[in-house]
């Protein structure tokens, strides 16, 4: 692939826009003791001078100008995941005087299941957690034998959710290659992030949007939903709501939906669409100023892949989306 000097790991340096930079299922940590907006996206040896799969952080004071980029973790050797099968939907948390990388990793070699018994092949996959004293890094996985969710689950995109008791949970979608219909679960995590604590439990299944026409690819037989990129909130007016994307007319984009109960266990309602067009994988953060902001990815396919931020209004009772940040983007 062509130079590009904002994805360059050995060069990290100041005046990066987000135009310039490679981004896959950004996410944005606010560090309010630095005023600093970290974002933390997936490196990938093709477009970086990482020779295994990592983890790229950009800081900016303003979200205008970024600086970087820094490689905060790289996929080590002996552990479950392979170095070079990926690192997806990278996402740091703070969390009990520590930060916290939730990443998606793979292993290829490690067949789940096969046809006939499967309509495609499945693999090995699942979000891993990894620590660090710092939002830069260096962080180090906690769990190296697997991924968080039992291994027989084909599993991505885990986020770190916390109960109205303060009980820690990962909130994880079930992919669709091994479920055909995609949906989102909840495993209860110990209190240290170490492991999960019990079994996982049943949120919704991506189906239950009224809105999503179902993928169908042209050699695969079964209908499919796609369920991506899930991340929670409560509003100000007390309602739990989940980010998630998926694929209406074909095309990526990203969603909402809202608890019934205002629990996770809901019911949960689904809401229409936030941004189409190719656009997804969004989560949302509040700025130095008090405003909220929601950053995606657009398009989907990397390397052209970029973040881009909207300004969003929060509801009672869930967000909307008011604006696309042009300034930021260009």
């Amino acid at each position: 692939m062509p130079y590009n000097s904002a994805s360059d790991t050995l060069n990290p340096k100041k005046g990066h826009r987000l135009k310039d930079i490679p981004a896959h299922d950004p996410y944005v940590l606010v560090h309010n003791e630095t005023n600093t907006y970290y974002m933390y996206t997936t490196g990938i040896p093709q477009l970086t001078d990482l020779e295994r799969n990592g983890v790229l952080v950009y800081k900016s004071k303003d979200l205008n100008d970024w600086e970087g980029p820094y490689v905060v973790f790289e996929v080590p050797d002996g552990t479950w995941a392979h170095p070079q099968h990926g690192t997806w939907a990278p996402e740091v948390h703070h969390y009990l005087g520590k930060y916290y990388l939730f990443v998606t990793l793979h292993n290829q070699d490690s067949i789940i299941a096969e046809p006939p018994e499967v309509w495609k092949t499945t693999h090995l996959r699942g979000t891993s957690i990894a620590v660090s004293d710092s939002p830069e890094g260096p962080f180090e996985l906690i769990k190296k034998d697997g991924p968080v969710p039992p291994r027989d689950f084909m599993t991505l995109d885990g986020t770190l959710y916390e109960d109205e008791n303060g009980k820690p949970w990962m909130v994880y979608c079930h992919e669709w290659i091994q479920v055909i219909d995609g949906t989102f679960e909840a495993i209860p995590l110990k209190s240290d992030l170490s492991a999960a604590d019990g079994e996982p439990q049943h949120l919704f299944k991506a189906s239950d949007a009224p809105w999503l026409n179902a993928e169908i690819k042209p050699t695969v037989k079964p209908l499919n939903y796609v369920s991506d990129g899930c991340q929670l909130y409560r509003t100000k007016g007390g309602h739990l709501v989940m980010l998630w994307s998926s694929y209406s007319n074909g095309s990526y984009v990203q969603t909402i939906a809202r608890s019934k109960s205002g629990k996770l266990a809901g019911p949960w309602e689904q809401l229409e669409p936030l941004v189409a067009c190719d656009s997804g994988h969004g989560m949302l953060f509040k700025t130095f100023e008090g405003e909220w902001m929601l950053i995606l990815h657009h398009p989907f396919s990397t390397p052209a892949s970029r973040a881009k931020i909207y300004e969003v209004e929060e509801t009672e009772d869930s967000f909307k989306v008011v604006k696309p940040r042009v300034d930021l983007h260009t």
